[in-house]
């Protein structure tokens, strides 16, 4: 099969994802939508799982690190109401995807991967598909990156116990953090606000996605 006969097929799954997993499951916001659809899947995982790039599953791209299931990023984003002269943080981007999708969407994103060997893999995926407006930095996924900071958005690529103040502290006023937070073993993607150094979080559905080390709770001592 030559490159044009993949692409139009690649093209295909993609429409069938769009108008079989995520329109009939509210996802509502034409901008994610049309973000979506601009940014090829297969070409952000592993060759040999390219195949699968399209069903409605975590996608392995390395050792303990997953692209998060269509579905749910897309309900995420739709949820996230974006604006396009926000900033984003991309936190845990890994091979690049999520952050190609926001670069659709805002003016700027910065994408932060603590793996060097994904950030190169990113930063090379991203320059590819001519994600001019993402910066993509090695750095500790639970410090973030305030410096470039403070954010509008702020997107956990992975199910977390917690969320670290030093992340809520790089929301600008009226910001809004999205994630999958582990309730007592269950998935809930929520939306949290951190406004006068209060968190907020708004539980918007009930959610899979693989855990995301580094934002374990920490254990307490019990005497």
């Amino acid at each position: 099969m030559n490159m044009t006969n993949d692409m139009n097929e690649f093209a295909e799954l993609r429409r069938h994802m769009i108008d079989g997993q995520l329109l009939p499951n509210d996802v509502t916001d034409q901008n994610v939508i049309d973000a979506i659809e601009q940014v090829n899947r297969e070409r952000f995982v592993p060759d040999e799982r390219k195949g699968v790039a399209y069903i409605d599953k975590s996608i392995k791209v390395a050792e303990g690190r997953y692209m998060m299931e269509p579905l749910t990023f897309a309900k995420l984003l739709s949820a996230a109401d974006i604006k396009p002269d926000e900033l984003v943080l991309d936190v845990a981007a890994a091979t690049g995807y999520s952050s190609a999708v926001f670069s659709k969407l805002v003016d700027a994103v910065v994408a932060i991967e603590e793996d060097p060997a994904l950030a190169e893999i990113a930063t090379a995926n991203l320059a590819d598909q001519e994600c001019d407006n993402v910066a993509v930095v090695n750095a500790s996924h639970k410090d973030g990156l305030a410096n470039q900071g403070p954010y509008d958005l702020i997107f956990i690529n992975g199910m977390v116990d917690e969320i670290p103040k030093i992340l809520l502290e790089q929301l600008k006023n009226n910001g809004r953090l999205l994630c999958v937070l582990n309730q007592d073993g269950f998935g809930r993607a929520a939306l949290i606000t951190y406004n006068d150094k209060i968190m907020g979080v708004r539980i918007l559905f009930d959610a899979s996605a693989p855990k995301l080390a580094g934002f374990e709770k920490v254990k307490k001592f019990e005497f």
